[in-house]
């Protein structure tokens, strides 16, 4: 941005934002470059003036990428949806008598793969359920051949609740499966898991999952290894305005310490096919604001990204303007998502996600995993 425009846009921050009084003085902190508090983050989440927080959003934003929107040419991969947590709020996991129940061979996990290899990619993003036979050998067999076969691709895989598992079943610390992953190809950790840090959510609904604490203390073992990892919140359930200020709270502290996350992703709850059906779908409104709230507290986070399976491709492009700088990739093939109730496609071309980001008004920048521009599309 200008120095001319980027004049005209705060003058015109300024008088929309003065028109809010109870969060003028939350304003001048951001002019100023000050980290917002607790109180700050709640009052913000209870003001009604979504334009004005989306207005301070992408004042940070600007600050941070200018008029840069990220994206990566990637695919997702599932190996199996056999989960020994089968947690309330997921629609993807089964049991192993479950008809629909499925586990991918090593050769099928290379199949996948391979058939995306000439479309460019360079990201395997992989995540699956906690199966209760497969041993852990079998995923330092999967990453091996994947790196081995696709060296040029980042292999982004296992949430913390993987890693844990790992741990479980193998005997090892959680170092210790962390570097035996890295020395056969992990590349970094994708953010999944973490949903809200609250206790009282997670008795309610996730009882089986590893605690917050111990989602963030296999973060920190990641990050102190070298192993960059992204940052989620599962919003738009259970959870409180509070507890998701305190979830981005202690996301702050720990990036404050390690320097390990690239980006932060809120997930909107998908209720369908869930134990927590009877809950509403999230609404555009909520999703833009935690967006923008989300820009403003993690002050210390370089990248906020709106994962356009969840909220749709039209409301990430509109996102663009609320603080977000990232439209995660083409996916090519999304499955926990939509066995929730999404009703999104499976995955988007890359020309379809330049010309989105293009039609917002900014400048659309191919990235690797770790935010490598490989081109700038102008």
């Amino acid at each position: 941005m200008s120095e001319k425009s980027s004049s005209v846009y705060q003058e015109r921050t300024v008088q929309n934002f003065l028109k809010d009084g109870n969060l003028s003085d939350i304003f001048e902190k951001i002019l100023a470059g000050e980290r917002l508090s607790r109180e700050d983050g709640i009052r913000v989440y209870q003001s009604d003036d979504l334009l004005q927080i989306g207005y301070l959003a992408d004042l940070v934003k600007q600050r941070k990428t200018g008029n840069y929107v990220y994206f990566i040419n990637n695919r997702h991969i599932n190996p199996s949806n056999i989960c020994i947590n089968r947690c309330k709020f997921c629609a993807f996991s089964r049991d192993k008598e479950d008809p629909d129940a499925y586990t991918m061979s090593l050769d099928e996990i290379m199949e996948a793969a391979l058939e995306s290899a000439p479309r460019g990619i360079t990201e395997l993003h992989i995540v699956g359920g906690l199966h209760p036979d497969l041993p852990f050998t079998f995923y330092l067999e999967m990453v091996k051949g994947l790196k081995e076969a696709l060296p040029h691709v980042h292999i982004q895989a296992f949430t913390a609740v993987e890693i844990d598992y790992f741990s479980r079943i193998s005997g090892l610390s959680t170092e210790g499966v962390l570097r035996q992953l890295k020395d056969v190809g992990l590349g970094s950790l994708p953010g999944g898991g973490a949903e809200i840090f609250s206790e009282r959510a997670r008795k309610k609904a996730w009882e089986k999952k590893i605690s917050g604490s111990r989602w963030l203390e296999i973060m920190r073992t990641a990050h102190k290894l070298g192993i960059k990892s992204n940052a989620t919140m599962l919003y738009g359930h259970i959870e409180t305005i509070e507890e998701r200020i305190d979830h981005l709270l202690s996301l702050r502290r720990l990036q404050d310490e390690t320097r390990g996350f690239q980006a932060f992703i809120p997930l909107a709850f998908h209720p369908k096919n869930t134990e927590l059906s009877r809950l509403s779908f999230t609404t555009g409104r909520d999703d833009l604001k935690t967006l923008a709230i989300a820009r403003l507290m993690l002050d210390n986070f370089d990248h906020i990204k709106a994962f356009w399976i969840m909220i749709g491709i039209k409301l990430a492009q509109i996102s663009l303007a609320f603080g977000v700088d990232d439209m995660d990739g083409t996916i090519v093939e999304e499955k926990i998502t939509h066995a929730a109730g999404a009703e999104t496609p499976e995955a988007i071309s890359k020309s379809a996600l330049i010309k989105s980001i293009k039609d917002a008004g900014r400048t659309p920048v191919e990235r690797d995993t770790v935010y490598n521009v490989l081109k700038i599309y102008n």
